[in-house]
């Protein structure tokens, strides 16, 4: 008899946990991200992206494809583009070094005096391009006080000579407050970790220091070179027969009013700008460090023997003599008629300044700077925190954008605003908002300058954001997070004490930057919006270089006193722990059965 056998049951698969796994309910970070990439988007629009497109649109025109052509095609165009690469690449390698250089020995080198070099290494940033320039050209020129009083012989200082020392110092204390607040900032356990483990002292800074700097590097470069490639005032002034792409564009729309032309070569400045953009951004995600913790433990080391001192402090010295030679000429010159030509003190200079003609231009361009600060500042702040942290690849976009400020040149992006916002019903609006447009059309005026001002600053804030966000990890914020804060809170509790240091040289960065820029305001000033910027290149075009030079010096004066009151009042603010407890309240526990469904005991 045979026997039936049933079929076994087939077993059931064992449920998954993530079957019973309740789902994740949209969480209000989420909801804070969309709306602060799309406000951003919104605001760069206004800012960049739609003077910049009618400037790429004049480009394109026959009369502009033309310029671009004849830039490829013939030996005088391809040298004007070298000349302008060269410049760049010269600029930002020597620009990288001094400001290394002098960060390295503020904040790792015993002496004396430190706070002395670390104001001087300060106050180029503060220096209208064109007196900076007019003070090389009387000290170094063929008839100038050092070349020929004390040397009798020319020193070339027009050419590429002379613009590399000129955009070299003006430029350079940028990259050296990024990258001092990113040293101070480092944990000094892993270089005591290595030198625990019998590292020399070289070994701990060129196996830990070094990579530690790498975003912070990256970001000089890259903040140097279009510095360089898109400034005005200095290729107008020193430049000589040394012809590069800022000035052809300057010239074309200045002297022939050739619109399409000057966006044809403003245009071509963006190429080598892009280039050198993807290549640091390829450069640091390969290379990419970060420290263990956001808050540093430990102890510094700092270089303490004879042969290493001398060694760091002798050039660091010397360029600190330099910059004191330069604005020293500045200051003596704003006391006497005409440096070095008709040498007799007066006061009448600074009475200008203070009380007459002058004083309108001094306060009306404090006020814009003021409020241009925190718009570059934070927005910066924002725009870094964005594409580093939550939008992935779609931040290399938005980071991009950020930069266009810097890679547009001056008289182009003047041009562009000029072009968007004169239209008949803008210049309408006149009868509504005088006090606001200063007496001109509302965006031909105040606030004009002030969108510019926030553009061109943006990017020295959106890079040392970047470069910090970068030497933090991720990590911290998860932690936050996962205790139960929202975005915002993370955000404010959390990311920015950490990238304190970096915000306050980005407010910096902004204060100075917008004081101090020239070229594209002078499309959009009107008479009753003095710039003390214009005023400079005023009085330097009519000879009158002892206003010039006081002007400069209460620049100066101003800027300064504004980083004091910037370092008092975030000091002020400081925090204890960016984690603390306070403020970030936990969730409720989940009841048992959900950590049981979980396996989670």
């Amino acid at each position: 008899m045979v026997q039936a056998v049933m079929p076994a049951p087939i077993p059931r698969s064992a449920p998954s946990p993530d079957r019973h796994r309740p789902r994740r309910p949209h969480r209000p970070r989420d909801l804070t991200v969309l709306i602060g990439a799309t406000s951003i988007l919104a605001l760069l629009a206004v800012l960049l992206l739609i003077p910049v497109g009618n400037m790429l649109s004049a480009a394109v025109s026959s009369t502009g494809w033309r310029v671009i052509t004849e830039l490829a095609t013939t030996n005088t165009g391809r040298t004007v583009v070298w000349h302008t690469v060269l410049l760049g690449i010269t600029v930002a390698l020597l620009g990288s070094a001094v400001a290394f250089l002098l960060a390295y020995v503020q904040a790792r080198v015993h002496v004396r005096g430190k706070r002395v070099l670390h104001v001087l290494a300060l106050v180029p940033i503060v220096s209208p391009p064109f007196a900076f320039a007019t003070a090389l050209i009387v000290l170094f020129s063929a008839n100038g006080l050092i070349s020929t009083g004390v040397f009798g012989t020319d020193f070339g200082i027009y050419g590429l000579k002379g613009l590399t020392i000129g955009l070299v110092l003006a430029f350079f204390p940028a990259p050296y407050i990024n990258m001092l607040g990113m040293l101070r900032s480092l944990d000094p356990s892993l270089e005591e970790a290595a030198s625990n483990l019998g590292a020399t002292r070289w070994t701990v800074f060129r196996k830990i220091t070094a990579p530690m700097m790498i975003p912070g590097l990256a970001a000089s470069f890259l903040l140097l070179f279009v510095e360089a490639v898109a400034d005005l005032a200095n290729p107008l002034v020193l430049g000589g027969n040394y012809d590069v792409l800022a000035a052809r564009a300057y010239h074309a729309i200045s002297d022939n009013y050739d619109v399409p032309g000057g966006a044809a070569y403003a245009t071509t400045l963006l190429v080598p700008g892009f280039a050198v953009y993807m290549v640091q951004r390829y450069w640091v995600s390969r290379r990419n460090v970060v420290a263990v913790t956001g808050k540093p433990s430990g102890r510094t080391h700092i270089v303490r023997d004879r042969a290493s001192r001398i060694a760091l402090l002798t050039p660091a010295v010397a360029i600190a003599a330099f910059i004191v030679l330069i604005y020293a000429t500045i200051i003596v010159g704003g006391f006497v008629k005409i440096l070095g030509v008709n040498n007799g003190f007066t006061f009448g200079n600074f009475y200008y300044v203070l009380f007459g003609g002058g004083l309108k231009a001094v306060q009306t361009t404090t006020l814009l700077a003021v409020i241009a600060m925190p718009i570059s500042g934070f927005l910066g702040v924002a725009i870094a925190w964005l594409a580093v942290r939550k939008l992935g690849r779609f931040g290399a976009g938005l980071d991009f954008l950020g930069m266009l400020g810097l890679v547009v040149p001056g008289p182009v992006l003047g041009i562009g605003y000029a072009m968007t916002f004169n239209t008949p019903f803008i210049a309408g609006t006149r009868q509504f908002f005088p006090a606001l447009a200063g007496g001109g059309a509302i965006l031909g005026g105040a606030a004009a300058l002030v969108m510019v001002y926030a553009s061109r600053s943006l990017p020295g804030t959106l890079r040392a954001g970047v470069g910090a966000l970068h030497q933090i990890t991720p990590a911290i914020e998860e932690a936050a997070i996962s205790l139960g804060a929202t975005t915002a809170q993370t955000l404010r509790k959390v990311s920015l004490p950490l990238i304190r240091p970096a915000l306050l040289s980005g407010l910096t960065y902004a204060f100075a930057r917008s004081m101090t820029t020239l070229s594209p305001i002078i499309f959009l000033t009107t008479p009753s919006t003095l710039i003390i910027t214009n005023e400079i290149n005023g009085e330097v075009a009519a000879g009158r270089f002892g206003n010039a030079f006081a002007y400069c010096t209460v620049l100066i004066a101003i800027v300064l006193c504004g980083i004091a009151a910037l370092n008092l009042v975030l000091r002020s603010r400081a925090q204890p722990h960016p984690i603390a407890h306070r403020g970030i309240r936990r969730r409720p526990r989940p009841p048992a059965s959900i950590h049981a469904t979980r396996g989670i005991t």
